[in-house]
């Protein structure tokens, strides 16, 4: 069955072979990690059996044709197979004595190799005086080729070649490389064992396709070879270079990061700013279904966006006060300069297009050329979004790198106006994953030194992190030794409870306006307090019976806080006394952090845990009424609710069947200061109505300023957000929310169709929506962050 498939076929493979010669000799002549000889040899071997299967093939298809050009054709292209067969087995040798000499060390090439060298060359020039002759084949009047009696001998000569080929691949095989030993006995055994079939097998070229398949078979083990041993020189997890095309996909790579951070060296307050924006940049490209080439391209035009930088003078891209206008107007050229300079890479125009649009604004309100929308091209929209994130967590002369939470607010804000919404919607979900704050520049704080460790001076000179307190005990333990020359009451430790947005002890008014710090109060380890936000604080000290204890200057400390709502407990426990502290705080919204500080003294061997388990509402007691924003205001159809936090309450359910049309009055508590501080429509069922009952199922959460959060398995979600003419701006927009404001929630539905649209102080945002699968026992809800609720009516019954 074989034999019969390769005899049917035989030409078609001589065709598909003679073409993947061709295309490996160029392959091998773009290789240039092999030597210049053996990449010399390795293109001439394969040009050579490229040409001997064309040959061969024109032989077959001429054989028989008695037109002047069948005459011509069987003649040379006979001549030419046994010529070319001839002198693939010299290319070889050459290949051979090139690894002995060069591979192996020897300083003298196999005599072996020069005698088949010898039997080669006269072989050619005997084969060439038989054309006039005959001796080995000849042709009929049918010009059909015929073998003669000294055929026998000719076919013999490659036979004795491949044997003697084949000593010298057995004496040194174990010098050799695997994967090139292989090769070598390949093509000295293969071709052989096709010769002696083709014996028995008259009308095949097993001989010519078998030593054809081996040549191709030697160039991709040379270069699997190649590969390896790069691998292990360089120790790098790479992918195998196996064309050129990756070799100088890495060369481009290497050389843009090193100008990229040429680019940032010039500049002292952007370092690693152009490897960040392109690694932001190339995880946008990712989440928004880009393929891996667009996400390549975009990475690179990314890491290149600033090149433009090299033509503004240094004074002014490092000048730490405000610049002139002049100054500016220079700094918005670098994106014109960067289109200059990348433009001159023609086989990347996607280059130049990043650096010359990125600092395009979606409204038009942008430069270098004020575009607009969907005009900006799509790769500077995604490096715009990246460039902008990596600004505001970048630290720079005139601030620190923002809070997370103030950056986020300024996507929400930009969307549509700076910003891409598609782009920016993924940044902010990006945010949103990266709940421990690592997507931003490092930089140094004040912690524990790094090893746990904190050397106090003067009171509240060094100051650690703030370590968040919630419902669950956080427990500190730390040793402390006064510093010598000090007195005990003025050598202790102390803490700071206080709220930030970075979570950090500030000082300067700009820090504390900015950072919207707030202090509760200090509390030092001998029991002393000093609170100036707080309702009302109830200190207990009990004094311990410790007993004949060493004289040491070292102390203990053990330290616990927890929080529940609106009020705080906090424990200091030493060897002589424990001091419980518990804070009835200004409000139930905001955080509480504690700091360690201390006056003349260092702590050190300072350890933190935090427990599993959250205390019950009644854990700390009250000394102080509980805060209720929604005493005595209007009630509607449900009772009205106060959300302390990210959706920590919500509305009573209100059942839903084709329209819902609500009406209530929010109002955002004074400590909300971010744009999703704000309501929330809730789309869900349920098995009782409420939210997060039996067989919950959440298909919306809508926020009324534009952002929403669905299930994609569930639901298909599309969302328009209009600014009406009642909107200014979103500061403006917060603020009115804090007065309190009429609000309106229209929900319709057609099968599994929804149409959600909310109006709240001049923000219209509606949501298309298609639901999959059953929808039973549906219920929609008011929820929010830090606002409370009043007041809710239906008015379905209006239309």
């Amino acid at each position: 069955m074989l034999v019969d498939f390769i005899k049917e076929n035989q030409l078609n493979l001589m065709l598909i072979l003679s073409g993947i010669c061709a295309l490996l000799a160029v392959l091998t002549i773009a290789t240039k990690s092999l030597s210049g000889r053996r990449r010399a040899i390795l293109v001439l071997l394969e040009l050579s059996s490229m040409a001997l299967l064309i040959a061969d093939r024109y032989a077959y298809i001429y054989r028989g044709n008695i037109t002047e050009t069948g005459y011509w054709m069987v003649r040379i292209c006979n001549f030419l197979v046994y010529f070319l067969s001839m002198l693939d087995l010299a290319l070889f040798t050459l290949y051979l004595a090139d690894l002995c000499e060069h591979e192996l060390g020897l300083y003298r090439i196999p005599v072996r190799l020069k005698v088949i060298m010898i039997i080669v060359c006269s072989s050619m020039v005997i084969l060439c005086v038989s054309q006039f002759f005959g001796w080995f084949y000849t042709f009929d009047e049918q010009n059909r080729y015929h073998r003669t009696p000294l055929f026998t001998v000719w076919y013999l000569l490659p036979l004795l070649i491949s044997a003697l080929i084949l000593t010298v691949i057995i004496q040194y095989n174990k010098r050799l490389k695997p994967l090139i030993s292989l090769s070598l006995f390949l093509f000295a055994i293969v071709p052989m064992a096709a010769s002696i079939l083709q014996l028995f097998l008259y009308g095949l070229s097993l001989t010519n396709l078998s030593m054809v398949g081996m040549v191709i078979l030697l160039y991709m083990f040379a270069l699997f070879d190649l590969n390896d041993e790069v691998e292990r020189a360089n120790k790098r997890e790479l992918a195998l270079v196996n064309d050129e095309k990756e070799r100088l996909q890495l060369v481009f790579s290497q050389t843009a990061e090193a100008l990229a951070n040429a680019i940032d060296a010039k500049d002292k307050y952007t370092h690693g700013h152009s490897r960040r924006v392109a690694w932001y940049s190339r995880k946008i490209a990712e989440a928004a279904g880009k393929s891996p080439e667009e996400c390549q391209n975009i990475y690179f035009a990314a890491l290149l966006h600033d090149v433009g930088k090299i033509g503004v003078p240094g004074n002014i891209l490092n000048k730490e006060g405000r610049l002139t206008d002049e100054e500016f107007a220079a700094i918005k050229m670098h994106p014109v300069i960067g289109k200059q300079i990348l433009s001159t890479i023609s086989e990347s125009p996607y280059l130049s297009v990043g650096a010359h649009y990125h600092h395009e604004r979606y409204d038009g309100k942008g430069y270098p050329e004020g575009l607009k929308g969907e005009d900006i091209p799509d790769i500077a929209r995604v490096i715009g979004v990246a460039d902008a994130y990596d600004a505001m967590t970048s630290k720079r002369s005139y601030r620190d790198t923002m809070p997370q939470q103030i950056v986020r607010e300024e996507f929400v804000k930009g969307i549509e106006t700076q910003f891409d919404p598609d782009y920016a919607l993924i940044m902010i979900d990006m945010m949103d994953h990266d709940t421990r704050y690592k997507m931003k520049e490092r930089d140094e704080i004040k912690e524990l030194g790094g090893d746990n460790e904190l050397v106090c001076n003067e009171y509240r000179s060094v100051i650690s992190e703030g370590i968040r307190v919630n419902e669950r005990f956080t427990s500190i333990s730390l040793n402390y030794e006064p510093h010598e020359g000090f007195s005990r009451e003025t050598s202790i430790p102390s803490i700071v409870l206080f709220d930030s947005i970075d979570e950090r002890v500030h000082e300067t008014e700009a820090k504390i306006r900015q950072l919207q710090y707030f202090e509760y109060g200090e509390i030092r380890a001998d029991g002393k307090v000093d609170f100036k936000n707080a309702r009302n604080v109830q200190t207990e000290i009990r004094l311990k019976n410790s007993g004949m204890k060493p004289i040491t200057n070292e102390k203990h400390l053990e330290i616990s806080a927890v929080k529940y709502r609106d009020h705080a407990l906090v424990r200091i426990d030493s060897d002589e006394r424990t001091i419980e502290i518990t804070i009835a705080l200004p409000d139930s919204t905001r955080y509480l952090y504690l700091a360690l500080t201390g006056e003349n003294c260092t702590l050190f061997d300072v350890a933190i845990d935090r427990s599993r388990d959250a205390i019950d509402k009644d854990f700390i007691p009250r000394i102080a009424e509980e805060i209720d924003y929604i005493k005595n205001a209007p009630e509607g159809i449900v009772p009205n609710v106060q959300i302390e936090g990210a959706r920590t309450a919500a509305s009573r359910g209100i059942p839903f069947k084709k329209e819902l049309t609500l009406t209530f009055f929010a109002k955002a508590l004074e400590t909300a200061r971010l744009v999703w501080h704000c309501p929330y429509v809730l789309l869900y069922s349920s098995g009782d109505g409420s939210v997060d009952g039996p067989m919950y199922v959440e298909y919306a959460c809508l926020r009324a300023d534009g952002e929403s959060t669905t299930e994609p398995d569930r639901v298909v979600n599309k969302t328009i957000v209009d600014r009406l003419d009642a909107f200014e701006t979103w500061d403006l927009w917060k603020a009115k929310l804090k007065e309190g404001m009429e609000c309106k929630a229209t929900i319709k539905r057609s099968g599994r169709s929804f149409k959600v649209q909310t109006d709240i102080g001049g923000i219209s945002v509606t949501h298309v929506m298609e639901i999959k699968g059953n929808i039973d026992n549906l219920y929609v809800a008011l929820t929010g962050d830090q606002v409370v609720i009043t007041d809710v009516r239906d008015h379905s019954n209006d239309h």
